[in-house]
């Protein structure tokens, strides 16, 4: 039996099939001591073994998105969570750091089909208030799972079930994936638009040499001593995303269909969301990464005691993503974005001057003010960035609106370890000091995130008037 509509249990699918993506973003990240161990691997490749799952989960979302508009979004949905499956089962038995990078790549792939079908079916199934809650728990969910998979690696690796160790991280992906391919025919509708649009390729191969360009000078930058070929990599970034602009404005003049459509990149919520999550989520992405190893290499905890290190976290973003819809609904999207990056950075003081002043005594419960308030402003801004990025794209565009949006996300957040990585890389290698290296990642978060609020005031009174703002 095929439903028609999307109810509760649908809703419930869909999530699942969110969850296990943005999950693997971070599970990854308290079993990296451990993987370097087993792998031999060195600090460079552990940057990469989480970065190639975020690069390829970017550069592969909006085809994944414009595959669900044509083909079906139920389908292709079906289709992504078959081959995270497999590629889970691949990371769990990789003997060797190039075949982990491959099963990662892998992985990327097929969260890159799931996702955008997850936001596309609720854009265009649910409207109203049941459109609000859907996109609210959506947001939420994401960057609640991004703490639970710190959380539930740690669990894992300390459990150490049927003696897999780190392996149990990725292997737990399957049992999931089977239960959601079970479900999924039952309770969620199939869409698709009702013409079918072609592919970009031309703008995917650019998107990818843009983001690889970047990631490889970011990652060899430090280790290299910033040689030429490095800045010549940082230097070929702008040029590549200039002629990828100037592709997909030719495609839109054609009447094609671009991979980032200017015409959505132009309306100003879009604009500003995107620099939401050019700012927001490569620093949160970095912050998880740059703190985990700081926990378990700098200070000496367990992979069991750094997850849980980020509970108090995971709770306080829970709680307030329970709180988004009510606040959004009555104080406006822009007030509670900086209400949300206001707590954060007060967070991120908090965990600074905890790593300064009580570096020899760091506990768990030592981390759970600083933490609490981090987790707690974050669930705001993620609130935000859904709610701002769809607030004028048109139904007839869900998919491709989505799947840029999340394009955008998901390069943030893959590029962010090396962001902050370089960073603590480059302190790490002049001071041999843990604590100034992270104490250093931090404050070059807490900055960027100024650089958010600064943002959001200069485009307040563009978007306050718009009808879409709350």
């Amino acid at each position: 039996m095929k439903t028609t509509v999307l109810g509760r249990a649908g809703l419930l699918v869909l999530l699942a099939g969110q969850l296990l993506p943005m999950i693997d973003f971070s599970i990854v990240n308290v079993a990296l001591e451990a993987m370097a161990h087993t792998l031999h691997a060195t600090p460079l490749q552990l940057e990469l073994i989480v970065a190639v799952y975020g690069i390829a989960f970017a550069v592969c979302l909006a085809m994944g998105g414009r595959a669900g508009d044509n083909f079906g979004r139920r389908r292709v949905f079906t289709l992504g969570v078959l081959l995270f499956a497999l590629a889970s089962l691949l990371c769990g038995m990789a003997n060797s750091v190039w075949l982990m990078l491959l099963a990662r790549g892998l992985q990327g792939i097929g969260a890159a089909l799931v996702v955008p079908q997850v936001l596309a079916t609720l854009h265009v199934c649910l409207q109203g208030r049941a459109h609000a809650r859907a996109i609210g728990l959506y947001g939420g969910i994401g960057g609640l799972a991004f703490i639970v998979g710190q959380v539930l690696g740690g669990f894992l690796i300390g459990a150490d079930i049927g003696g897999y160790g780190w392996r149990s991280v990725f292997l737990i992906n399957i049992p999931i994936c089977l239960v959601v391919l079970l479900l999924v025919q039952r309770y969620v509708p199939e869409t698709r638009n009702t013409q079918r649009v072609s592919i970009d390729l031309a703008g995917t191969s650019l998107l990818a040499a843009s983001i690889a360009s970047l990631m490889i000078a970011l990652s060899l930058g430090p280790l290299l001593h910033w040689s030429w070929p490095c800045l010549l990599l940082l230097l070929l970034f702008p040029l590549l995303l200039q002629r990828l602009w100037r592709v997909e404005q030719q495609l839109e003049a054609r009447h094609g269909a671009p991979l980032l459509s200017p015409a959505l990149l132009r309306l100003p919520s879009v604009n500003f969301a995107i620099g939401i999550a050019l700012l927001f989520f490569s620093s949160w992405s970095g912050f998880m990464f740059a703190v985990a190893l700081t926990l378990q290499s700098g200070i000496g905890l367990t992979a069991f005691q750094s997850g849980n290190a980020f509970i108090a976290l995971g709770v306080a973003y829970f709680l307030g993503s329970l709180l988004t819809t009510r606040m959004a609904e009555r104080y406006g999207r822009l007030t509670m974005l900086l209400s949300g990056c206001a707590i954060q950075m007060s967070g991120l003081v908090w965990l600074m001057l905890t790593f300064h002043f009580a570096w020899g005594n760091i506990a768990i419960v030592t981390l759970i003010p600083s933490t609490a308030l981090i987790g707690f402003g974050q669930s705001f801004i993620v609130s935000c960035f859904y709610r701002i990025g769809l607030a004028e794209v048109p139904k007839c565009q869900a998919g491709s609106g989505s799947a840029m949006l999340s394009t955008v996300q998901q390069a943030a957040l893959g590029l962010g370890p090396m962001l902050s990585g370089s960073i603590f890389s480059q302190v790490l290698l002049h001071k041999a000091n843990y604590q100034q290296a992270i104490i250093a990642a931090l404050l070059a978060e807490w900055l960027i995130m100024l650089l958010l609020v600064v943002r959001a005031l200069l485009v307040r009174r563009q978007l306050l008037p718009q009808p879409g703002n709350r």
